[in-house]
């Protein structure tokens, strides 16, 4: 897919909607790669539950971290929206799977384009420990405080109900992930009369395309840098996830049109650093790993 891809007249109401939400993206994931953490606050309040000053200082460290991650979720929700327009666009009748991808580049490139914001962030987050420690201070914090009918304005920004939500969100190993598997799994199930081949062929079709590219030294050798490289493999990651989610019998055995053996194979050939984030997703966020059909070598290439 070529990175030049300009919208046609048809794909523009789409591509700027879709251009609005990736505009945000960068700073989404350095927000996130800035996350320091009330750690050491939360553990002075917790060692000395008397000292009143130490409680304050902690309440005050966390609040404005709960604030930032409030926005971090409520991108996640701008995500799942610009993922179910593409999925719209990039599936509809007469076309096939791949007659899309070839007359709408532009947006099989934002489709890419979310699936490598989504890869990095939850890499990212899987090494922020602090965001769940800080948000179970918050809640354990709030409720106390509510007990005891102290008016708190951060309510007004993060209500129960939210908190409930935002706790499910970070509660996932890949969060973001996970919500796109979610919202590409309640597409298919809201459109009945849509074939569901015309998704998961979709997904497949760009997961061979991204495989080819990346097992083709003619290609690798083009790639201009790592990043690249690594765009490429975490655009794979993603498309086998969804299609795993969507497809009844997932991705991994041996009616699936992905190619798992050759998938795997290529990511572990990358340096280990690169890929350990992509090999635990696979290992975590997928739904078919573990099924009865899926074969032995391919789940011991995983271990």
């Amino acid at each position: 897919v070529s990175s030049y891809a300009q919208p046609t007249d048809c794909e523009r109401d789409v591509w700027n909607q879709v251009n609005a939400v990736l505009q945000d993206s960068e700073s989404i994931l350095s927000g996130l790669q800035a996350y320091k953490g009330a750690g050491q606050e939360i553990r002075e309040a917790i060692q000395n539950p008397n000292d009143m000053i130490l409680q304050e200082r902690a309440w005050n460290s966390v609040c404005p971290l709960v604030i930032r991650l409030k926005k971090l979720y409520g991108f996640s929700l701008r995500l799942e929206r610009a993922l179910q327009s593409l999925l719209e666009s990039l599936t509809c009748p007469p076309y096939t799977p791949t007659q899309h991808l070839e007359k709408e580049q532009a947006l099989a490139k934002q489709f890419a384009e979310i699936l490598h914001f989504t890869l990095r962030f939850d890499e990212l987050k899987m090494r922020i420990p602090a965001i769940q420690n800080d948000f179970s201070y918050y809640r354990r914090t709030i409720s106390r405080n509510r007990i005891n009918n102290m008016n708190l304005d951060i309510e007004r920004e993060v209500n129960n109900e939210m908190a409930n939500r935002m706790s499910l969100f970070y509660a996932e190993a890949t969060p973001m992930l996970k919500t796109l598997s979610t919202a590409t799994t309640n597409f298919v199930t809201e459109n009945k009369t849509l074939p569901l081949e015309n998704t998961t062929d979709v997904l497949s079709t760009m997961a061979s395309v991204c495989k080819v590219m990346l097992e083709t030294p003619d290609y690798t050798c083009r790639f201009n840098s790592e990043d690249t490289l690594l765009f490429c493999m975490r655009v794979m990651v993603g498309v086998i996830i969804l299609y795993d989610h969507v497809h009844p019998n997932g991705a991994f055995n041996k009616s699936s049109k992905i190619d798992m053996k050759g998938c795997i194979k290529v990511l572990k050939e990358q340096p280990a650093d690169n890929v350990e984030g992509l090999l635990n997703a696979l290992k975590f966020t997928t739904k078919h790993l573990h099924d009865e059909s899926t074969p032995k070598n391919i789940r011991s290439m995983l271990q």
